[in-house]
């Protein structure tokens, strides 16, 4: 196995570092080797900053091969190479770079030989998150006789519970514990499932992501070393949104050689809920207590006026690398404050601005509305809607149109009109122990008549359903006589909250992954529903919305 050294200077000769960089990034491109943890803040020019050094590194004999280049996603890396090759000659499409996951395959290939514990074979193939998900419900079908039910989760949100688990270094039991803690009675069966999974696919020979970063941590434990002095230099982007485990694999890939730079901003860590920790930032020098810390604070995107703001804002962070922003753009507007009175003044306002500002010769296209929530939004997206003004969802569907959202109206809906079979099946589905056979038997008993609703409350007996499917239909028939009565087909809030203390709620941490944020959205729908006359109304208003 072969190591690394430098060779002599590319003949393209030196590039004008001083001229393409400003003083702070060129401190950072010509830094020489060791530790280099780089807190490039918003605007700052970082990509620029890491394509220079990239260039810097092969310009001065470091083989591309020798060079890994760590994104957070394959297209940054592309582009980031492509910049490379426009400032030096060679065979730079040689660096290794792409994404944790990418360069995880790469090595695991490259080393197979290495890796006897993994059980895996060097043709080994990679689920994408599809074929996961399909294969974890085969294995819970597997452990429950074909009644996934019984587990109170789906597949998917278990997927998330074991990948937080490896990404977070963090047994399962913990995970669920605090992820999910309505989860916790089922403990011993998702263990179970998990234990299941990770068999079933070393016996099929196949990988998810998360197995090829835990399956590199396995290959760099047994031959660390080997594979580390393979590189000579490790650089990453987005340190701030890498997880435990990703940054365990940096630390033992730049272990031999100890050529690391990592660039990141500690203020912009938001992927916690995928296992991200802003920790790997504010840690590195002590794991790293040689590390040289460098600042990129010159602001290439916003005004003075919009920085002093940011500054501010991110000033009382208690755990951060402290850093100021500058600006070199021109003076600019003012932020503005709008103090508003509620939530559907707000939206108004929003609203209305958005209108002058296209009179003024704006596109829609140049607008954007930013919200911390996703129920943020519920309001503004209802007035936008009124007002005929077209609008585009960046961060996901439109709030009525998420699966949650959905789940909840179906059981208002159903009540307004019985003879709704798609609310019916939606609703029966979520019960546990019922699924999707279970919902078209009962559904095919409660309309045999006029008045499905009447036959759910009264008509059908449950002990003559399968005994699986007793308990939900019990609970789902005492949730419609709730939802039947007087107080609940008046006030469309009431009809929202008993769904949720009719059993949904305590069914949200098997339904989806993230129970906290959706239910904090069902909270703002009911307060939301509560301002019009009746469920009939309020339902009416939302269909407005999808017609549009």
């Amino acid at each position: 196995m072969k190591t690394y050294h430098l060779t002599s200077p590319s003949p393209a000769g030196r590039l004008d570092y001083e001229k393409a960089l400003n003083p702070q990034q060129l401190e950072v491109v010509m830094s020489g080797e060791g530790q280099h943890l780089v807190i490039a803040g918003a605007g700052s020019g970082k990509t620029r900053t890491l394509t220079w050094r990239v260039a810097r590194l092969v310009e001065r004999g470091v083989p591309a091969d020798a060079v890994v280049l760590c994104t957070f996603t394959n297209k940054a890396a592309r582009e980031m190479l492509s910049r490379v090759e426009h400032l030096v000659e060679g065979e730079v499409r040689r660096v290794w770079g792409g994404t944790f996951h990418h360069l995880a395959n790469r090595l695991l290939r490259v080393f197979a030989e290495f890796a006897e514990s993994m059980d895996y074979g060097v043709d080994y193939t990679i689920l994408d998150q599809e074929d996961a998900r399909d294969l974890l419900g085969d294995c819970i079908a597997a452990l429950t006789g074909g009644r996934t039910a019984r587990l109170a989760t789906r597949p998917a949100v278990l997927g998330v519970l074991i990948g937080l688990a490896v990404n977070t270094l963090t047994p399962l039991e913990q995970v669920v514990l605090h992820r999910s803690p309505a989860l916790v009675n089922r403990l011993d069966d998702l263990l179970a499932a998990s234990r299941a999974y990770r068999d079933r696919k070393r016996r099929m020979n196949v990988m998810d992501f998360d197995d090829l970063l835990l399956n590199l941590q396995h290959l760099l434990e047994q031959k660390g070393n080997l594979i580390a002095s393979r590189f000579l230099h490790v650089l990453v982007d987005e340190y701030q949104d890498t997880s435990p485990l990703q940054a365990e694999l940096v630390d033992r890939l730049a272990a031999a050689h100890g050529n690391l730079t990592v660039v990141g901003d500690d203020a912009q860590s938001i992927y916690g809920f995928r296992g991200a920790d802003p920790d790997n930032i504010l840690t590195f020098v002590d794991r790293w207590p040689d590390a040289g810390l460098h600042k990129l604070e010159l602001n290439y995107r916003s005004t003075p006026q919009v920085l002093e703001l940011a500054n501010a804002s991110i000033a009382h962070n208690e755990r951060q690398v402290p850093k100021k922003l500058q600006a070199t753009l021109p003076d600019g507007e003012l932020p503005a404050l709008i103090p508003v009175r509620d939530a559907d003044m707000e939206a108004a306002f929003v609203a209305q601005r958005v209108a002058e500002l296209t009179d003024e010769g704006f596109g829609l296209d140049e607008l954007a509305v930013l919200y911390r929530a996703h129920h943020h939004s519920m309001q503004l997206q209802v007035e936008l809607t009124r007002r005929e003004i077209p609008y585009l969802v960046r961060s996901g569907v439109r709030f009525f149109e998420q699966a949650h959202i959905k789940d909840v109206l179906a059981h208002l809906r159903l009540v307004q009109n019985p003879l709704d079979e798609l609310s019916w099946l939606r609703v029966l589905r979520l019960q546990p122990g019922v699924g999707r056979t279970g919902a078209a038997r009962i559904w095919d008993r409660l309309h045999q008549g006029d008045d499905p609703l009447g036959e759910a409350l009264d008509g059908l007996d449950v002990e003559k359903l399968p005994s699986r499917n007793r308990h939900g239909f019990g609970r789902l028939q005492t949730l419609l006589g709730t939802l039947n009565s007087d107080d609940a087909r008046q006030h469309a809030s009431v009809a929202i909250q008993a769904v949720l203390a009719g059993g949904y709620q305590e069914s949200l941490p098997g339904l989806y992954a993230d129970p906290e944020s959706r239910l904090d959205d069902i909270v703002q729908l009911a307060r939301y529903a509560d301002r019009f006359e009746d469920p009939r109304s309020f339902l009416s208003e939302l269909n407005l919305l999808s017609s549009f």
